[in-house]
């Protein structure tokens, strides 16, 4: 197993950066949107979607409301500040503080979504949407002065999150004693959980120095850390979900890793939160 999740991330790292660098906001729009597809597939597994055939419509459905709400806006490069976006950044943000309460109340809260295809379903919409507004208006920051400021930025956020990810695992595997969440995800440790946001702490302090990021070091600080917080939300919500449906992993796509939620479960939290932070609360242009 160890030597597919090895072989997959140094297939999978090189893509990512390739498409975030060469890729222009048009290009990238339509590769994240197919990932948001193969994530509603899989969310439909999440909603209690069974059948193969109604997965597929939920991943054509997603498909096709990500594109109708791409041609409605006025140009390609995108910004948070088009009503249409800055809405769906919102709802992120309101969307992570409930699922931190469900988190938090789990398992009492699933007597509330349990049951309900639907309920699950609009989680699901309020999970994958923004965080593809969240991916297209951060690779189109500031795209006409700088065609890779975007990219630098989008980086800057996952390197955060595979930062509080692994510092997470060796500080938990070195000094974890105290669960974090035993109810939702019984190996993750509160030393794990500190020695993610220390990690990622490091790489922010790193990654602002070096790229020398345009942006207030207080302000930097702020959204990286709720950012890395959110990033821990987003694995603890999906394996929630994972829970209640009675799965391990969301699919079988990536060798060695699980399915694309298994992957982007921490981002579709961490980069929403992180553009509406930047660009919407502290307005950061």
């Amino acid at each position: 197993m160890l030597k597919y999740r090895l072989i997959s991330a140094f297939i999978l790292i090189p893509v990512v950066i390739a498409a975030l660098f060469w890729l222009p906001p048009a290009g990238f729009a339509i590769v994240t949107l197919v990932v948001c597809m193969l994530a509603a597939w899989e969310w439909g597994q999440l909603s209690g979607f069974k059948s193969r055939s109604q997965r597929v419509w939920l991943a054509v459905l997603c498909g096709l409301l990500l594109t109708l709400m791409l041609f409605l806006l006025p140009e390609y490069r995108h910004n948070a500040h088009i009503p249409l976006i800055e809405g769906w950044l919102w709802l992120a943000l309101g969307w992570w503080c409930v699922a931190l309460l469900l988190v938090l109340s789990y398992p009492a809260s699933a007597s509330v979504w349990r049951r309900s295809h639907i309920l699950r379903l609009c989680f699901g919409v309020a999970t994958i949407v923004p965080f593809f507004w969240g991916m297209v208006v951060l690779r189109s920051w500031h795209y006409d002065d700088n065609h890779y400021a975007g990219s630098v930025w989008l980086l800057y956020v996952m390197f955060l999150v595979w930062g509080a990810d692994s510092g997470a695992y060796m500080f938990g595997k070195l000094f974890g004693k105290h669960k974090l969440a035993p109810k939702v995800s019984p190996g993750k440790t509160w030393q794990g959980f500190i020695g993610g946001l220390l990690t990622s702490a490091v790489i922010a302090w790193a990654f602002g120095a070096l790229a020398h990021l345009d942006v207030a070091p207080v302000t930097l600080l702020t959204c990286s850390v709720i950012a890395a917080l959110a990033s821990v939300l987003g694995d603890l919500t999906e394996s929630m979900f994972k829970r209640e449906a009675g799965i391990k992993d969301s699919g079988s796509l990536i060798p060695g890793h699980g399915g694309i939620l298994d992957r982007i479960d921490s981002l579709t939290a961490a980069v929403p939160v992180f553009a509406c932070l930047l660009l919407l609360v502290f307005r950061t242009i």
